[in-house]
């Protein structure tokens, strides 16, 4: 059984156990899938800069840093590549803390081949899936930060709901120059349209301008 994915398929076992890892590699290059092996949690978050994206098959007993441990460094560098933990028999409480750390799946020791595999098929299509929304929050990062601080400050305060002459007023700027300034927002983001602009400046992360209502309500007038 081969996990089939426009990816190419990496795994990083990560387990103490030596005779486990051999077991795990031998298993996994009959599936044709490239497996790279840690005995220590520590070698593996050292190394996390230099590896390719990939899914990682996670032991949660280890000396420290534990299982547990590692998946909370991975969020903290926002590493979102999927995690299958492998846990004793029966250890359900550990499963579920797990999978509340964001790991995508878990298979109890010991296992078959064929479960092994299907964990696989499910975690190479969230990292296809996680991969290509990177790329896009990427892109969307890359164009925005070719605005200027004033066009930014446009952006944001659309993103705030604020109107042409509601910016222009928080920015001491005129109406004239918030046009000026949009427009040229629009051209350097290369978008069709305001919801497309805004639709990019949420997946950069941009948050909405800070803005004072009563300002606001007073350019109105």
């Amino acid at each position: 059984m081969n996990v089939q994915n426009s990816i190419s398929p990496y795994v990083y076992v990560v387990d103490d156990d030596r005779d486990v890892r051999r077991s795990l590699s031998y298993m996994l290059g009959a599936a044709e899938i490239r497996s790279y092996p840690f005995g220590a949690s520590a070698d593996f978050l050292e190394s996390l800069g230099d590896l390719e994206p990939g899914c990682i098959l996670l032991d949660l007993r280890m000396p420290k840093p534990d299982g547990f441990e590692v998946m909370e460094e991975l969020r903290r560098r926002e590493v979102d590549w999927p995690v299958i933990v492998m846990t004793g028999h029966g250890e359900v409480k550990s499963a579920v803390r797990a999978m509340k750390l964001g790991a995508v799946d878990f298979i109890e020791k010991p296992f078959a081949e064929s479960a092994l595999l299907g964990c696989f098929e499910q975690a190479f299509r969230v990292l296809e899936e996680r991969q290509g929304d990177s790329r896009r929050r990427r892109d969307a990062r890359d164009r925005v930060a070719q605005l200027t601080a004033r066009e930014a400050d446009v952006l944001t305060g659309l993103l705030a709901g604020e109107t042409n002459r509601q910016i222009g007023a928080r920015l001491g700027i005129s109406l004239r120059t918030v046009e000026m300034h949009r427009g040229n927002m629009m051209e350097r983001l290369a978008v069709a349209n305001l919801a497309e602009a805004l639709s990019l400046a949420l997946e950069a992360g941009l948050k909405p301008a800070a803005i004072d209502n009563t300002s606001a309500q007073q350019a109105e007038t």
